[in-house]
């Protein structure tokens, strides 16, 4: 399949990516099409292809917003936070280290037996000075009370990293878990509903949209902002658990001396070229002037601590991550256990190479080449190195 070179740029796109689909442009293409789109339409280095719209992609909107853009996971997104200690003072085995965050983070599949740590139930309410969810019953708050502080599946992840200068970090990214997909697959449906009434057609139905000042767009920002708190303080819940336990264990008073806490799906109104506008951010961090972010690799990679540049031409925002390579499936037909096991020496991770098959290093982008594409969108306050990995299987 055909690449792109480059900050590759059509009319409606403008990419960033040195390695990119073809069927991921035209995916983005698709989504420029749409009348409301404010283009060209920015496409970061990480950007592959995804539902609704394409993973990594910076869409910026005038009266009208698709919820698909934003996704299933809202909110999802990385905390970072740093430790007043330096690489010498971790324990030399941090084998007992991975286990206790494994007792500390319920992760995986989430059931009704997969509970976080406490009820959380008047955080979870009052995630907003306007209450819960307009599209709320008591299944969905119970859910959210649940499964407050669990990590979940798939690419979420909690790490432990070295700097290059020596400091200590933790990294864990997770989002809004099965309420936010709950909350999403709602206004979704619902939109794909009105494109219906209207007899909207539409070159991809998952491109549905909900018009601005309509009772519809009012209930999807509602709730989809409600999400997005609720993951940040998710994992809020779950970084102050680890280092308390760590605490405990290491017995050293690890306290954070920053904390970075970004979303990368969300949208958000903001001020770009003279005029509001909403901004989609799929798979993509705000990197205004000065913003700290952190933008994580693969498990065996590593991550960045990153500030932006406030580039215009990207609505000031840079990558996520380093982006797939290869599908789920994929990863699974053509890596081996044997490969990760190898990628995976001398970090302390689950051992359970069968499982995180696709979740292989090879099967994402090289992050050196996503970090180098976009070095007009972040400078590099830190690089992390990865000295414990712990997954959801």
């Amino acid at each position: 399949m055909s690449e792109m070179p480059v900050h590759y740029k059509t009319r409606r796109v403008l990419s960033w990516a040195s390695r990119l689909d073809s069927n991921a442009l035209d995916q983005a293409t698709r989504t420029a099409a749409l009348p409301f789109v404010e283009t060209p339409l920015a496409l970061m280095p990480d950007a592959h292809l995804g539902m609704g719209a394409t993973v990594g992609s910076v869409i910026a909107t005038k009266g009208a917003i698709i919820p698909s853009a934003v996704g299933v996971d809202i909110g999802c997104g990385m905390i970072a936070a740093k430790l007043p200690i330096i690489q010498e003072q971790l324990p030399d085995n941090l084998d007992a280290s991975h286990a206790l965050i494994a007792r500390s983070v319920p992760a995986g599949i989430p059931t009704k037996h997969n509970k976080g740590n406490g009820s959380h139930e008047r955080d979870v309410v009052t995630v907003l000075p306007s209450g819960p969810p307009a599209v709320v019953g008591q299944d969905l708050l119970d859910r959210a009370h649940r499964q407050m502080g669990t990590l979940g599946s798939g690419n979420h992840f909690v790490e432990l990293t070295v700097a290059d200068d020596g400091g200590v970090w933790l990294v864990l990214h997770s989002g809004s878990r099965g309420v936010g997909n709950k909350i999403a697959q709602y206004h979704i449906a619902e939109a794909k509903g009105l494109m219906k009434t209207y007899f909207i057609e539409l070159e991809d139905p998952d491109l549905a949209y909900l018009v601005q000042g309509t009772s519809p767009f009012h209930d999807y920002i509602h709730d989809m902002q409600w999400a997005q708190r609720y993951a940040a303080m998710n994992r809020e819940h779950m970084a102050k658990r680890i280092l308390h336990e760590l605490s405990e264990a290491w017995k050293i008073n690890l306290s954070p001396l920053q904390i970075i806490n970004c979303h990368h799906n969300y949208t958000t109104c903001e001020h770009h070229r003279g005029q509001d506008m909403w901004v989609t951010r799929k798979g993509a961090i705000k990197a205004d002037v000065g913003d700290y972010g952190v933008i994580p690799g693969s498990m065996a990679t590593g991550s960045f601590i990153v500030r932006g540049k406030g580039n215009p031409a990207s609505f000031n925002s840079a990558s996520h991550g380093a982006g797939r390579t290869m599908s789920r499936t994929r990863a699974r037909k053509e890596l081996t256990a044997e490969s990760l096991d190898t990628r995976m020496s001398g970090i302390a991770w689950n051992h359970q190479a069968e499982t995180l098959l696709d979740e292989h290093p090879d099967a994402y982008k090289d992050l050196g080449q996503v970090m180098a594409d976009q070095e007009d969108l972040v400078e590099i306050v830190h690089q992390l190195t990865t000295v414990l990995n712990f997954k959801g299987a």
